[in-house]
């Protein structure tokens, strides 16, 4: 297994963030996948900060507490947000853009219309608005005890290729999901187009000692796509699915229709 270099200045900056919290195992897989490729800092929440998006802390003080979770690795636990962790690393602790960011491993998917919700993606989003190139993973096991081997696999090939490809975007934004079986079983990677599905959501209400209604959020995820170019066809079938995202939400067709033919 290949040992981690000392530290020069032509060595790559990794950050590295995640939702799950710092103590997260799916955390501790990614730091272990890409350590040997540049010199990593991590930086993530205090405390699990799954389904925030894009929230930024508004109104209250963020801290910055040293963590000491990866040996050798400089680590950081932050009492915000993802996207927050992003923010701070950059400005407080780093005091400079780093070369690659890196967020997750998510413990569960991160496909189809979760990427809206995720603070796994909303991470590597902000990077990227940042002009960091960036790249969220998950792996679609959300148990403590799930095998990250595939996820560590293809996290350290997908990162090697970055940092030494000549011409990397600095808005590269890349949403990886990793089929949760064995790695030996994966049957390569699809790059693809996000799919149409969606949690059909449902609240189960329900009674307090009290007598006052409270409310669980339920639901059965959909697939409505039955495209075979989809992150969801990818990971049914085995595949690591890779989807390029981007921060810019226009809808350009719709806005070239309007243009014609809205009349003020």
């Amino acid at each position: 297994m290949a040992t981690r270099k000392k530290a020069t200045k032509e060595e790559p900056v990794i950050l590295i963030t995640n939702d799950d919290g710092v103590t997260a195992p799916g955390l501790a897989a990614l730091v272990d996948a890409v350590k040997h490729l540049g010199k990593v800092v991590v930086v993530a929440p205090d405390k699990p900060q799954s389904g925030m998006g894009h929230a930024i802390t508004i109104g209250n003080p963020l801290r910055l507490v040293s963590a000491h979770n990866f040996a050798d690795i400089e680590a950081w636990q932050c009492s915000g947000t993802p996207v927050d962790c992003v923010k701070l690393a950059v400005d407080k602790i780093l005091h400079r853009k780093p070369d690659i960011c890196l967020s997750g491993v998510n413990h569960g998917a991160n496909h189809s219309i979760n990427v809206i919700y995720s603070g796994t993606m909303s991470a590597a989003v902000e990077a990227c608005i940042e002009s960091i190139p960036s790249i969220g993973f998950s792996l679609l096991d959300y148990s403590i005890e799930a095998d990250f081997s595939g996820a560590k696999k293809y996290a350290t090939l997908l990162v090697e290729q970055i940092l030494n490809s000549k011409s990397i975007d600095k808005h590269l934004c890349l949403n990886v999901n990793v089929p949760a079986i064995a790695a030996e079983l994966i049957k390569g990677v699809k790059v693809c187009r996000q799919a149409y599905a969606k949690y059909v959501e449902d609240f189960d209400e329900r009674l307090d000692p009290n007598g006052r209604k409270y409310y669980w959020l339920t639901g059965e995820f959909v697939n409505f796509d039955r495209g075979r170019d989809t992150d969801v066809w990818a990971l049914n079938h085995n595949y690591v699915s890779i989807v390029p995202v981007q921060f810019d939400l226009t809808h350009y067709k719709l806005k070239e229709k309007l243009e014609k033919t809205l009349k003020f």
